[in-house]
């Protein structure tokens, strides 16, 4: 597989996909998904991370950003929470070799009605693997905090999140959140590709913008429409691949110390 594209401009908001090696369930455990939220956190507070959304799932993750002026932000970031991850996980284990597969994949997603979309995106993740019926039922995401903002340790940038999205109070991001995630829910949820294997996503001028600010690097990518208000900038070659695994054995639903809640992906 191609390498995953990842090159960051300073100012746009970004969506970060992360697999495990081969795909297998590595963070099927809770407190090895519990962990990656505290590092998440730990990256936050070093390199001034503005998070708009995450979910953790038992074999990838998804990583929701507004980039700052700092273009090393989310690479450092990354780093941090990628190796110690695979470090503290394989020492436990006793277990050598990768962890993830290969580099993560980053794509530009423009603010509004885009950003919407992505987020909802995010937040249906285990929906449509059919492990839950609704967001607020997994407990590794940015859906609960985005509804109920914590007093410390708080991951999501709600400001930054409610300037992106266009809505001038926490109420009315929280209600405009849930009738995004109803209006997906009534259509059944499905996988959107473009959001995990494009370069960029959201209406022709963002893209052609994007594409100027790449320079040499946007030379031979193509722009595809979506939809009427929507386009994004293909790889030519490479591709993320299928997120979205459903379980193929009884097994990997199951956790030791947690029956209440299954686990995939």
């Amino acid at each position: 597989m191609a390498r995953a594209y990842r090159h960051f401009i300073p100012g746009y908001n970004w969506h970060i996909t992360h697999r495990c090696h081969k795909r297998d369930f590595l963070l099927k455990f809770a407190k090895d998904r519990t962990r990656w939220m505290e590092l998440l956190f730990e990256a936050k507070m070093k390199f001034s991370l503005s998070i708009l959304n995450f979910i953790i799932t038992s074999n990838h993750i998804h990583l929701i950003l507004s980039s700052s002026e700092n273009p090393q932000a989310i690479p450092g970031a990354m780093q941090l929470i990628a190796g110690r991850t695979a470090q503290e996980y394989n020492r436990r284990k006793k277990r050598k070799g990768a962890f993830w597969q290969d580099r993560y994949h980053a794509t530009a997603i423009e603010s509004g009605k885009h950003l919407w979309r992505c987020l909802v995106y995010v937040d249906l993740n285990m929906v449509r693997a059919g492990v839950v019926n609704h967001p607020s039922e997994w407990k590794w995401s940015g859906y609960h905090e985005i509804q109920h903002p914590k007093d410390r340790y708080r991951l999501i940038d709600h400001r930054a999140l409610k300037r992106l999205l266009n809505v001038d109070s926490h109420e009315r991001l929280a209600t405009a959140h849930l009738d995004w995630i109803s209006s997906q829910l009534i259509e059944k949820p499905q996988r959107q590709k473009h959001f995990v294997e494009s370069i960029a996503v959201g209406g022709e001028p963002f893209i052609k913008k994007l594409q100027t600010a790449l320079g040499i690097k946007s030379i031979g990518k193509k722009k595809r429409r979506l939809r009427s208000d929507e386009y994004h900038l293909r790889e030519t070659i490479e591709k993320y691949g299928n997120e979205d695994r459903i379980p193929q054995h009884k097994d990997e639903l199951k956790e030791p110390w947690d029956n209440t809640i299954p686990l995939v992906l």
